[in-house]
């Protein structure tokens, strides 16, 4: 990975959905998913017509705005292989992979593109189109996997100035690794199994795993300020990225990758979760890890939701450090077990023999196997006798409140399958049913609170909008002040020209909740334009005042990914 990859081998998403061609749920495999649906959201797959796969020449695409000039000069700065106005990569770069964003790139007139998708390959690169944007008073948003669900890469409508989106994909390199100091240098296009796969082969990990792994970029995880599934243990990448290289318009913007930062207010955290209204993110020094010598992820069963968060909160008060720790509540447990494949092998269904046995017991005992019980997953990393101990440790605290341990069978299952659920959206989508998902932080003294009042809301507003809907939750990242609360909901539309409008009303109410109850707008998900309209209630109306101050300092011609964050803001 000595030079960089061609425009054409950079990894992008299919134009009308998550990931790759061809990859897609399957829900004949899965026989209790079929049942589930029907009862939570009336959708009847067995009798449901087949749907058919969005086609691009249906769309009618807006010419690109980019004049034969401004092309001719981008290509003399990244060569002219590495632009291009193709319409695929129009459409796939001018939306995110939020819900509202695929809903409206299926179902709606397409007014506004990117212009042209310029792939630079060095930070020299960068700064040149930077300079060139400025220069000719274009927008430029930076683009690293295209995974953002908030609205972070969509241009506005409004725009009339000829927008370049700014692919990082070709610089996909670890530069070094100081493995003195376990830190490693990346550029900022380096997708996640890239990125884990040149550090692996020395024996090394950054331990970020997000649910976007597989389509997602570190420059990416940066700018939104992204968690990964083991935070618990690797930190979430604000404790990752060390150091980084901003491409800003006075200049290269540069932060060391050293411990303690007295040095006045950090423009180091000003840039991260800026999602490109200050620049450029081209590389970043992160910390890494030895690869651990062995990995468990264990599954555990508790009687009900308060006694699995309490068990949490007893690990997360622990001297265990397992690499994560996630609780799903009943409903969201229920779902689970719905997308278990049918057991294929005489090992396979013995266990589910076992399964269905020891349901059968625990209801003897009085537990709720339907939509009360509560799953977890607790991974442990490290030496032998390390994950032993740490292991013996966490069954003791989960048994003290009443939990049992189901091993590493379904554990191994879940790891194998972590990065597969954004295709789950996609299937729904097809058959007019919207699935979605939002996430705040909590402290652990209001997190069954927010958790019961989130749920009351949800039933609150479609029992309001008349129609069913299904909502679930899981707890993960855990911290010594509190934890993640993740929820999905999946509601079914059928009226296209207020589909939209109903499914914002159940978002928006939602969100509204979490800064209602006490939690933050968002956990891991950014801003973008979706999470603006609680932004001032989340950081105050002088730290919002703050943040502006500083976008419009930095870009006072709106060139930077206009719109993102804070909005067009009125000075005050």
């Amino acid at each position: 990975m000595s030079e960089p990859m061609r425009m054409q081998d950079v990894k992008r998403h299919r134009w009308w959905g998550w990931g790759a061609e061809g990859v897609d749920f399957r829900w004949e495999t899965k026989p209790d998913f079929a049942a589930i649906a029907k009862d939570k959201v009336g959708l009847d797959l067995w009798n449901a017509p087949r749907p058919t796969t969005p086609v691009l020449s249906d769309l009618t695409i807006p010419e690109s705005r980019m004049s034969s000039t401004l092309l001719n000069e981008l290509g003399a700065v990244v060569e002219s292989d590495n632009v291009s106005v193709d319409d695929e990569l129009r459409v796939t770069h001018s939306f995110g992979r939020s819900l509202p964003d695929l809903y409206r790139v299926r179902h709606e007139p397409i007014t506004r593109l990117v212009d042209a998708v310029v792939y630079p390959g060095s930070e020299d690169e960068i700064a040149a189109v930077l300079a060139l944007v400025l220069e000719r008073d274009l927008v430029l948003i930076p683009y690293g996997g295209g995974s953002c669900i908030s609205g972070s890469v969509t241009p506005s409508p409004d725009e009339e100035r000829p927008i370049v989106s700014l692919n990082l994909g070709r610089m996909r390199r670890v530069i070094d690794i100081d493995e003195y100091s376990g830190l490693a240098r990346v550029e900022a296009g380096a997708y996640g199994p890239d990125l884990e796969e040149q550090l692996n082969l020395r024996g090394w990990t950054m331990g970020h795993f997000p649910d976007s792994f597989s389509y997602s970029t570190l420059g990416g995880w940066a700018a939104t300020r992204s968690s990964g599934m083991q935070s618990d243990k690797y930190g979430d990448i604000e404790d990752i990225v060390r150091g980084l290289r901003l491409v800003h318009p006075r200049g290269v913007m540069v932060s060391k990758p050293i411990p303690g930062r007295d040095s006045g207010p950090s423009v180091h955290e000003m840039v991260l979760g800026s999602e490109g209204r200050l620049g450029v993110i081209s590389e970043c020094t992160v910390q890494v890890h030895r690869l651990p010598k062995v990995r468990q992820v264990i599954a555990y069963l508790f009687p009900d939701w308060a006694s699995g968060v309490e068990a949490m909160h007893d690990i997360a008060r622990s001297e265990v450090t397992p690499a994560f720790t996630r609780l799903s509540d009943g409903p969201e447990t229920r779902f689970s077990l719905a997308m278990v494949s049918e057991p294929r092998g005489v090992k396979a269904t013995i266990a589910a023999r076992g399964q269905d046995a020891l349901f059968a017991y625990l209801r003897s005992k009085g537990w709720d196997t339907t939509e009360g019980m509560c799953l977890s997953y607790v991974c442990f990393e490290g030496s032998k006798e390390r994950v032993a101990r740490e292991k013996a440790e966490v069954k003791e605290l989960i048994g003290r409140r009443g939990g049992i341990s189901l091993g590493s069978g379904p554990g191994d299952v879940y790891d194998q399958k972590k990065f597969d659920t954004p295709y789950l959206r996609d299937f729904l989508l097809n058959y007019k049913v919207f699935g979605d998902v939002c996430e705040t932080g909590v402290t652990w003294g209001d997190l069954k609170n927010v958790h019961a009042r989130v749920h009351e809301r949800f039933r609150q507003t479609r029992s309001e909008q008349g129609g069913p809907g299904f909502m679930f939750c899981h707890l993960s990242h855990s911290y010594h002040g509190g934890a993640c609360l993740y929820f999905t909901f999946a509601i079914p539309y059928t009226d296209e020209d207020t589909a939209l409008a109903e499914y914002q009303d159940v978002k928006d109410s939602i969100q509204q909740e979490f800064i209602d109850s006490g939690g933050g707008l968002s956990h891991h998900h950014g801003v973008g334009t979706e999470h603006q309209p609680w932004l001032v209630d989340d950081i105050s109306e002088p730290g919002a005042f703050m943040v502006d101050a500083v976008f419009r300092a930095t870009d006072p011609g709106q060139n930077l990914n206009p719109g993102k964050v804070l909005g067009d803001r009125a000075p005050s």
